[in-house]
């Protein structure tokens, strides 16, 4: 069951991480959905989409997946990322990352991300396993 909705999320990362990347399109059960407009400071040369854009906007995915399971947590961080770049991005296209957790628990999430190109829905682009450290609760 989901614990906050879309716009509570985007309310919530306006609000304590502003400088984030995309826009969230959809949280489920264990799982969200993100889209990033492609702007000329996340290009390099090609144009394509470059790796530390792929990376951080597959991060941010994850961290919304799991704020749709435990709420507004803004101190649950990135413990362990690794990420797969498996084809170019074009730069004329936006990307999407579909987030999915594997484990939610009291003191950790470890989830995956596929990244598209939103030209081309059926090939990812990037393959990212992340944990997050979430705060100990009282």
């Amino acid at each position: 069951m989901t614990v906050m909705t879309v716009e509570e999320i985007e309310r919530f990362l306006d609000e304590v991480f502003p400088q984030r990347m995309g826009r969230v399109e959809s949280v489920g059960e264990m799982c969200a959905t993100m889209r990033l407009e492609i702007r000329n400071e996340h290009l390099r040369p090609g144009p394509r989409v470059s790796g530390p854009t792929m990376m951080g906007f597959a991060d941010v995915a994850l961290y919304v997946a799991i704020l749709g399971q435990i709420g507004p947590e803004p101190m649950a961080v990135t413990s362990d990322l690794n990420c797969h770049f498996l084809r170019a991005a074009s730069g004329e296209h936006d990307i999407v990352a579909h987030a999915r957790l594997i484990k939610i628990g009291r003191r950790m999430g470890v989830g995956e991300v596929q990244v598209y190109s939103a030209s081309d829905d059926a090939r990812p682009v990037a393959h990212v396993v992340a944990s997050y450290a979430l705060p100990i609760k009282d």
